[in-house]
């Protein structure tokens, strides 16, 4: 009677390791993708809302002080500084300066323009990542 040794083999094939990598490899690929644009989206959503609350601040400004917010602050073209919406009669601070929203991605203050001959304001953003036009602005309510 001959013996018969049975060798098994357990484990897998390079090809068909080479064939779960390069699933692998695409799956992360793509989810790679997805989430860069969720994340620009994500930051324009942020802009708007931004550009959103300082309106909203300039307007109140406007509305408690009695006083126009349009020079704000003092300058015909000026970046918001970091001092905040303050108002000086009433004492009241609207948007203190630790709140004053920046832009997300560049950490740069939003542009404030404000146009003497109509009396009013602009707000923008040149930085919209998924939008077209780029640039972001909001006007004056009143």
């Amino acid at each position: 009677m001959v013996n018969v040794i049975k060798i098994s083999k357990k484990g897998f094939t390079l090809l068909e390791m080479l064939v779960v990598i390069g699933i692998i490899g695409v799956l992360v690929g793509m989810g790679a993708v997805s989430y860069s644009s969720a994340q620009k989206k994500s930051r324009d959503s942020k802009r708007k809302s931004d550009l959103k609350v300082i309106q909203s601040s300039l307007e109140q400004y406007y509305s408690v002080c009695k006083d126009s917010p349009f020079t704000y602050p003092n300058k015909t073209t000026a970046q918001l500084y970091s001092g905040g919406i303050t108002c000086t009669d009433p004492s009241m601070t609207i948007l203190s300066s630790s709140n004053l929203p920046k832009d997300p991605k560049s950490l740069a203050n939003y542009t404030y323009t404000y146009v003497s001959a109509s009396n009013t304001y602009t707000i923008c953003t040149s930085n919209m990542e998924t939008e077209t036009p780029a640039t972001l602005c909001l006007d004056n309510q009143q």
